[in-house]
Order: C-alpha cells, then sequence, then structure tokens
C-alpha cells in the first residue's frame, strides 16, 4: 500500500476518522499477511472504531491470530467480519483490556467462548461459573479458567449487555465459584485434613455484598467445627491448614499470573487472631470486644463456600449482633471517628485523582449507607441487604433518606463504580486512582460512552458526581428528619418521630427529643425564612454532631436564629456565605464561652461571614474606637458600658478564631503551629484589654477633670498581661503609676491618681450583661498592704531600698498597657536594672528563687488536685517553664539583649539562640507550655469559666480534647500525650532550674 511522497492514503484517513491515535502503527498492521483476509472489510474498521482503544483491540486481535494454528486463524476471522456478536464481544474486550488481551494471545483458542450466547450466558450465576471452572485440577488451570470465565463477562460489560449492578454481582459469583474451586483442590490435596473438620468460608466487603470489583481483595473469614469424634485442637489445626492452602492458591503468583488476594484481616482480632475459629470463639469475641466498624464489616457477611450448614449458622448467630450495634455504649464516638473521611492516608499529590477515598468518593456513599442501615436496621429488616444499591433503594422507600437525594446518590455512585470498573479493567490491577496520562483517560472516557472529546466530558462527569456525593453524603443524614417535623405531600414517605429521634441519639444528640422541637420550630411553615432554614440545617446538624456536643449546637443556633430571625441579612449571609454557616456551627457547639459571647449581641455573627473578620485587631485600631466611643458618650459608665461591648466583640472575635482554627472547616484545616494559635490569643486579648482599660482610664478622667488629669497617669501590665500571654479567663495584673504636672502638689496628684484608679475598677466591674475585666494589682510594692498607685520616685525609692529578688522577677514582665506612654516608658528604665541585673544574679539571690519555687509548689496545689494534670502549677507546666526561662533571663539578660522581653517563647528562642540551652530542651519547653497555654484556654472555652485541670465531665473533656486536635473516643490519649510531654518538660526544669546546669 503505497502512496505519493508527503500524501496520505486514504486508509490513513480512514483510520483516523475511526478513533485511531496512531494510524500509521494501525496501517501497517493492517498491511501484514495475517491480516490480508479482513484489511479491506469495512465492518473491521467500524468495529474497531466502536471500541474503547481502537489501537488496542487492532494490537490485540493482531496478536491473538498470529497466536493461533494455522487452521483456526481463518476460523477466527472469517467469524469476526461475519458475526456481529463475536466481533463487537471480542473486539470490546480487546479495546478495553490489555490484560484479557494478554491472556488470548497466550490462550488463543478462548476466543471461542464469545463465540455463542444461549440465554443462560446472559445471566450466569454461581452454577454456571463453577461449570466454568469444573475442569481445573491446580492453581494454574484454575487461574486460566477463572480468565476465560472473566472473559465473558467483561464482553458482556463492555457491550452493555449487563448493568453495572448486574457486572458486580456476577463478579461476585465469580469469586464464589473460584473460593468452592479453591477448597476443593485444597481438600483434595490433604484429604485427611478435610476429614477431620467442617470449613465454612464467609464473604465479607464487595464479595459478601455481591458488589466486587475486577480486581479487589476478597474478604473473608474462616468458620471451622470438628466433625464427630475429633479432638477440637486438631480439627482447628486441619482447617487452618484448608484454609491457608486454599488462599494461596488465589493469591500466589504463577505461571499464570494471579487471580486476587484473599485476605482474611477483618477475622477477630486481626492478623494476630486465629485464622479459623469455632462458631462459639466467634461469638465470644463479638459479644465482649469488638468494635462498631466491626459490626459495620459484618453488615456484609455472606456464607459462600465450604460447610453451607456452619456457615449458614455463622451469619445467623451474628446477625442479630449486628442490627443491635447501635444500642452498643461506644456507638456514637465510634460513629462520629469513623464518619470523617479517612484521607490522612493518601498522599497530598494522589487525593484528587482517589476514586475510592477520596472527598466525594465511593467509599462516602458506602459509609453513608452502611450507618443508616445500622441506625434504623434494628427495627426495619428491609434494610438488612449487603449491597449498596439495595440498602440505598430500601432507605428511600422507607422515607430514611430523602427520593431525591437517593436517586442523585445512586446516578453518582454507579457511575463512580463504572470508571473504577474501566480502570482495573484495563491491566486487572487493583487500583482507585484516575490515571492521569491523555491517552488512558481517553481510553477510559470512550469506554463509559464518550466520544465527542474523551476527556473533557469525562472529567466534567467525574467531577460533577463526586460533587453530588460530597454534597449529600452527610446532608442524607439530615434531611429527613426536617421532613419528619416538616408538613410533606400526601402520601410521601418520611422519618417517624421514633425512627428521627433514633437517628438523632446515634448521631450523638444526648436529647433527641428537644432537638426535634428545635427543628420543628426552625423549619416549619411555608415561610421564606423557614425554606432557607430546611436548606441550611441538614448540613448544619452535620457539623454540629461533628462536635463534642451537637445538642448545645442546635440549642445555640436556635437561639441566634430566633434574635436574629427578622434580621434580612442574617439567613442570607448564612445561605450565600459559603464559610459563615460552617464557621458559626463550630463556634455554637464547641462550648459554652463563645456562644454565651454571641448571645448578648447576637449581630456580632457578620463577623464569621466577612473573609478578613477573623483577623484580630490591632491595638492602635482598638484603641481609636475605644477612644472614640467615649468621646461622645455623655457619661462615664455610659461610656464604660460601650467599651465593654467593643471588648465583648471582639472576644468572641478572638474565641471564634481560635475554635475554627483549632477544627478545621472543610476548605481550611485545622492550624497545625499551636503555638501560633497560643500566640495569637495571648496578643489579642491582651490588645482588647489594654484598649478596653484605656477607654476606662480615659471615661474617668473626662468625668471629673475633663481632657486633662492633674497628674500624668500610666497602667503597666504584669504577669501574663505584662507577657501578651493572657488567656481568656484571666485577670489583668497591673501597676499604676503616676507623675504630678508641673505646678501641682504631690498631695493632689495623689488624690486625683487614686480616685482615677479607684473609678476605673468601678466602671469594669458595674454589673451589665458583658463580662467583666477584673484588675490585680497585688504584685504592686508591699503588696495588698501597700499603696494602690505610687508615684515613680515612690517606686524608685522603695525597688532601691526594699526590693525583694520576688519582685524583681516579676518585673519582667512590666510593660506599658494604657496613659502616658512617656512615663511607661520611664518606669521601664527605672526597672531594667532590677530584672537584669549587671553581671546576674548572685548566688543568694538564685537559692531564694529556687526556694520560693519548691514553697509554691508545696503550697498552692490545689488539695485534691493531680499535679500530673494541672497545666498551672503541676509538673512541667506553665510555671516551671516560666520560672525556667525567668531564671535564665535575670541571670544572662544583661549580656544578652534577646531576653530582655516579657514574652516566655521569645525569651526562650532567644535563650536557644544565645546557647543557653540546647535546642532540643528548649524544644520540649516550649511545647510543654503551648500545650498547658492550650488546655487552659480550652476549659475555659468549653466549660464558660477559667480552670487549670482538665473538666470531670465526659461530655466537657470530649469537647477540650477535640479542640486540642483528638478525635471522639480518643481523651486517654489526650491525657497520656499530655503527662508525656510535661514530664519530660519537668526533666528539663530539674536540670536547668533547680540542677546546676544553667
Amino acid at each position: 500500500m503505497t502512496t505519493a511522497p508527503g500524501r496520505r492514503s486514504s486508509t490513513f484517513t480512514r483510520l483516523l476518522r475511526h478513533g485511531f491515535t496512531d494510524p500509521s502503527a494501525a496501517e501497517q498492521l493492517l498491511d501484514l499477511d495475517t491480516l490480508a483476509s479482513v484489511r479491506s472489510d469495512p465492518v473491521l474498521l467500524e468495529a474497531l472504531g466502536a471500541t474503547a482503544d481502537p489501537d488496542l483491540a487492532l494490537r490485540g486481535l493482531v496478536r491473538i491470530v498470529e497466536a493461533g494454528e494455522e487452521g483456526e486463524r481463518q476460523v477466527l476471522l472469517d467469524t469476526l467480519v461475519t458475526a456481529k456478536p463475536l466481533r463487537d464481544r471480542l473486539l470490546g474486550v480487546l479495546g478495553a483490556s490489555e490484560a484479557l488481551g494478554d491472556h488470548l494471545a497466550r490462550h488463543p483458542r478462548d476466543w471461542q467462548a464469545l463465540v455463542t450466547y444461549e440465554s443462560a450466558d446472559l445471566h450466569p450465576g454461581v452454577a454456571e461459573f463453577e461449570q466454568g471452572l469444573a475442569d481445573a485440577v491446580d492453581p494454574d488451570s484454575l487461574r486460566v479458567a477463572y480468565r476465560r470465565c472473566l472473559l465473558t463477562l467483561a464482553a458482556r460489560d463492555v457491550c452493555g449487555t449487563t448493568g453495572l449492578a448486574q457486572t458486580a454481582a456476577e463478579l461476585a459469583d465469580l469469586a464464589t465459584a473460584t473460593l468452592r474451586a479453591a477448597l476443593a483442590i485444597a481438600r483434595t490435596a490433604a484429604p485427611e485434613d478435610a476429614a477431620q473438620c467442617r470449613l465454612a468460608v464467609v464473604a465479607m466487603g464487595k464479595c459478601g455484598g455481591r458488589e466486587l470489583n475486577y480486581i479487589s481483595d476478597v474478604d473473608v473469614i474462616f468458620v471451622g467445627e470438628a466433625r464427630d469424634g475429633v479432638d477440637e485442637t486438631k480439627a482447628m489445626q486441619a482447617a487452618t491448614r484448608l484454609a491457608a492452602h486454599m488462599m494461596r492458591i488465589c493469591s500466589d503468583t504463577t505461571v499464570e499470573g494471579t487471580i486476587w488476594e484473599v485476605d482474611a484481616n477483618l477475622r477477630p482480632e486481626g492478623r494476630n487472631g486465629p485464622l479459623v475459629r469455632t462458631l462459639s470463639s466467634h461469638l465470644a469475641y463479638y459479644q465482649r470486644w469488638a468494635k462498631t466498624w466491626e459490626f459495620q464489616a459484618l453488615l456484609k457477611a455472606r456464607a459462600v463456600a465450604g460447610d453451607p450448614e456452619l456457615g449458614a449458622e455463622y451469619v445467623d448467630a451474628v446477625s442479630p449482633l449486628v442490627w443491635g450495634a447501635a444500642d452498643r455504649e461506644n456507638f456514637v464516638p465510634d460513629v462520629q471517628k469513623m464518619r470523617r473521611r479517612v484521607v490522612d492516608n493518601i498522599p497530598a499529590d494522589r487525593i484528587e485523582r482517589e476514586l475510592k477515598l477520596g472527598p466525594g468518593g465511593l467509599r462516602d456513599v458506602e459509609f453513608a449507607v452502611q450507618l443508616l442501615q445500622l441506625v434504623h436496621g434494628r427495627s426495619d429488616a428491609s434494610l438488612h441487604s449487603g449491597s449498596t444499591l439495595e440498602a440505598l433503594r430500601a432507605l428511600a422507600e422507607g422515607g430514611y433518606v430523602g427520593r431525591a437525594d437517593a436517586a442523585q446518590l445512586d446516578e453518582a455512585y454507579r457511575f463512580l463504580r463504572s470508571m473504577e470498573h474501566r480502570i482495573q479493567l484495563y491491566r486487572l490491577r487493583r487500583t482507585h486512582l484516575v490515571p492521569e496520562g491523555e491517552a488512558d483517560l481517553r481510553r477510559l472516557g470512550r469506554s463509559l460512552g464518550m466520544r465527542t472529546d474523551p476527556v473533557a466530558e469525562l472529567n466534567k462527569a467525574w467531577k460533577r458526581h463526586a460533587s453530588v456525593v460530597r454534597r449529600l453524603h452527610e446532608k442524607i443524614f439530615y434531611r429527613p428528619l426536617l421532613d419528619a417535623v416538616a408538613q410533606l405531600a400526601p402520601g410521601e414517605s418520611r422519618l417517624s418521630a421514633k425512627a428521627a429521634a433514633i437517628r438523632l441519639e446515634a448521631l450523638g444528640y444526648a436529647d433527641p427529643a428537644a432537638a426535634l422541637r428545635h427543628l420543628e420550630a426552625l423549619s416549619s411553615g411555608v415561610t421564606r425564612k423557614a425554606a432557607i432554614q430546611r436548606t441550611l440545617l441538614p448540613v448544619l446538624l452535620g457539623w454540629f454532631a461533628d462536635s463534642a456536643d451537637p445538642d448545645a449546637g442546635l440549642l445555640g443556633f436556635r437561639k441566634v436564629s430566633d434574635a436574629l430571625g427578622k434580621t434580612p441579612w442574617y439567613l442570607r449571609l448564612l445561605r450565600d456565605e459559603g464559610a459563615a454557616a460552617e464557621n458559626l456551627a463550630r463556634v455554637l457547639s464547641a462550648g459554652r464561652l463563645a456562644p454565651d459571647l454571641l448571645m448578648r449581641a447576637p449581630e456580632a455573627v457578620a463577623i464569621l461571614g466577612d473573609p478578613e473578620g477573623l483577623k484580630p485587631r490591632t491595638r492602635e485600631h482598638l484603641e481609636q474606637e475605644v477612644l472614640a466611643a467615649v468621646g461622645r458618650a455623655g457619661d462615664a459608665e455610659s461610656a464604660v458600658a460601650v467599651v465593654r461591648g467593643v471588648r465583648r466583640r471582639e472576644l468572641f472575635r478572638t474565641t471564634a478564631a481560635d475554635l475554627i482554627g483549632s477544627y478545621g472547616t472543610e476548605d481550611s484545616p485545622a492550624e497545625q503551629d499551636h503555638g501560633a494559635l497560643v500566640d495569637r490569643v495571648g496578643s489579642a486579648v491582651t490588645d482588647l484589654n489594654a484598649a478596653t482599660i484605656a477607654g476606662a482610664l480615659r471615661a474617668a478622667v473626662r468625668e471629673r477633670w475633663g481632657d486633662t488629669l492633674p497628674t500624668r497617669f500610666a497602667v503597666i501590665g504584669m504577669g501574663r498581661f505584662g507577657g501578651h500571654e493572657l488567656s481568656y479567663g484571666s485577670d489583668a495584673d497591673v501597676l499604676f503609676v503616676h507623675r504630678p504636672r508641673e505646678g501641682v502638689s504631690d498631695e493632689e496628684a495623689g488624690r486625683a491618681a487614686n480616685a482615677v484608679v479607684g473609678e476605673m475598677r468601678r466602671l469594669l466591674q458595674l454589673p451589665t450583661a458583658d463580662p467583666p475585666l477584673l484588675i490585680d494589682a497585688d504584685l504592686r510594692p508591699e503588696g495588698r498592704t501597700g499603696p494602690m498607685v505610687r508615684t515613680l520616685k515612690s517606686y524608685e525609692a522603695y525597688y532601691r531600698r526594699w526590693s525583694l529578688v520576688w519582685e524583681s522577677q516579676a518585673l519582667l514582665r512590666a510593660e506599658h498597657m494604657a496613659g502616658d506612654a512617656e512615663l511607661g516608658r520611664a518606669f521601664a528604665e527605672l526597672v531594667d536594672p532590677l530584672r537584669y541585673p549587671m553581671e546576674g544574679l548572685g548566688e543568694d539571690a538564685v537559692r531564694e528563687i529556687r526556694r520560693l519555687k519548691a514553697r509554691m509548689e508545696s503550697e498552692r496545689m490545689p488539695r485534691g488536685a493531680d499535679p500530673t494534670l494541672h497545666a498551672k502549677l503541676g509538673r512541667g507546666g506553665l510555671s516551671d517553664v516560666e520560672w525556667t526561662v525567668q531564671l535564665i533571663q535575670m541571670r544572662h539578660g544583661w549580656a544578652e539583649p534577646g531576653l530582655r522581653t516579657t514574652r516566655t517563647r521569645e525569651a526562650l528562642a532567644a535563650a536557644c539562640a544565645a546557647g543557653l540551652i540546647p535546642a532540643e530542651e528548649a524544644q520540649t519547653l516550649d511545647e510543654a507550655w503551648v500545650l498547658a497555654a492550650r488546655v487552659r484556654n480550652a476549659v475555659m472555652l468549653v466549660r464558660g469559666r477559667p480552670g487549670d485541670t482538665f473538666p470531670s465531665d465526659a461530655r466537657e473533656l470530649a469537647a477540650v480534647g477535640r479542640y486540642l486536635g483528638y478525635e471522639p473516643g480518643h481523651v486517654g490519649d489526650m491525657l497520656d500525650d499530655y503527662r508525656r510531654i510535661t514530664r519530660r518538660a519537668r526533666a528539663v526544669v530539674e536540670e536547668r532550674f533547680y540542677g546546676a546546669a544553667g
């Protein structure tokens, strides 16, 4: 076949038109002598062009023809062009599966299995497949027979003779027949073992549910019993040998390849448990030790091979346990844990191609359906199906899932499973990854009937269906709950009140009846408001259920909605601003503090929808707002009321940002740098309190003296306030300093300063709906017996003559916070020589600090408190780390400028940089300090009141765990981790603070 140079042959053009991507190579193949009799037959080109990959199909055909006997080649070619059914089936398989093409090249006569179709061939079952495997007497012949059966099954699939559900069921039936054949081979090889025991093979997973993939591990459980007169131990040993041999027959790789892995890891105790157990041993384990996921797995159990009576006994015995799993004590936390997508182990570069485990993948549908089966199947036997699609249909018919949602999920699941089938069929390899190559995507798209632009069409359809699953897989839990309390069209199925309560309880709601009342109040009626709520609530209920206290989340949402229900922007914000609704759900269900702050001014919910809304305001911005508000107010009390309102709003902003950063959202993962979270909270609360004090100071001065106080006045932050390390429940430790203005007597200045202090404290503690700011001046010279406020000269005289080492240590945190900035700087200059003494601390001072610390440990720890879990005073807690760092500051601050800071973490980093503490020890102290600080923040967020120890209430403890990043059911791990981290920190403290080091 020659053409003029530069011109393409008509065959080349025809091949291009029929979908070949390499027409030149295809033209050369058609020119081979082996295809001489059919190369010009237009029927062949049409049939090749109809396949998923015409190039692959033609290459496969050539290999089969060349591998055949001389006389058989022409028979194949003649049959191919005259018999359309064979042509479609054979070329369809060759264009979709390179692996089955390889099989046909090795066994060229197997094409004849595709020639005739009897009626039974259209829907074969286990019996027909057993007949197809009947001649297999060893692993190699079993593999060949299996592939031959698979060939006919794949042909029906790619030609559209069978749909997805039928194909998956046939694959499971073929697996059943294969397991039976493998067990028969194993029995024949060891007749003495077969004589001693009864052995049943129970299929689990997709094989058990009759929804198997082309290549998938076949999950099984083995049940054995001794035959009459046989010792049980010997019988179990014999059964174990048979089971292990059967597994090897299927799983081993021989010259004919492998079939699939037989996986028995779903058995009791997994890989650590015996391969075969008696029925009574199985039941003892399930009744005493099994976890919720094991009952979820048993949902698909089906006896498939071996002793049929024993297999049926096993399934009948475990069935009541499966359908009673929802009554188990740990069902709710187990469900919460399982409902989270397990994508942590998927490499980041593969997660977007994961068809099974990625967001919107097959696992989302399967898990949602199985969970609803477990919850409602205990009272409705119609849900007792191992098939995902059959169970989904039953859930819709029973009103447990909305019909429209079920239809969309059914369509998406069928499409995603079809993709999975075609991906695996190509090379018969176990994979759930969508390929990246253009040729692979083209073949995949064409195999699913996409011909115009297969790659673009495939990606579009895949993303659309994955999006449907992502959107619906949690909503299907909650939409029927709304239907249960709403007015539906006549004849529409819906959850009964009892079923709705059961579902809410299974999802973590402690008071389902109250939750249903809230849902009814929020969503009933025909108003636009109720319609929007019905759209929002299915998603919100899922987010609430992800928390440690779903009931509080739903109640809080009802309160906010009642308060803002007539405000036009509220529901629009939640509906249209994607982040706002999720952020609100996280905030309302994470504890008491944030909802309490929000309820006092519900309009602050707008913060949650603003992309910049969760960022803390700077102190300059806050002071500007506060001082402007004071300037507009009529009197001091109304001025400070506005100031405290600003503080409450900003506290809500800070708590919301902290919770959302700690929990993460669907689009934004949780903050991994926990130190950054603590620093942001400490800085934000410090700046907020400083601005609040500045506003109270201005209000107190204006009320009596107008714009100018007779004395210059400054507020010095101390303790955590000065260190920018305030937690939500911290008081503001301060010192007050003043310096009389020129021409003002000391007495007048002193009276004015004391009056201002008294008025500030009064104003900030007035009983209002806003949280008070408590000012604590006990760190002043002479403590509670000393004057509340002193002049700078008085401080200088006191510190020069009377100062004790603990006061110098306390001054490490001193920093100007409000009032006269120049006076604040002068105070800092005054105390610098005390806190950073030249040449460092003397040994007497070091001993005194150590003595004070030891005394504090023995005297200040609350009676009955666990010293290993006390965040402030306990072993390796805040106090341990801070005193260690402060000792380093006082010993070396005079020589190391980086140590001259009021912030603990900053000083610790500077000490490490200066070589005063090894990096590993610095990291240990920092980790413990951050963890202890987060525990204190968590306790305040969860309980609404400050505390230094983990809560004793189980739900509150779980909420603290969620804030700290622990999944439901892992509070024990949280406490163990806390003890371990602080124990290591205490070892560093013993060495660096009490020991000779440093």
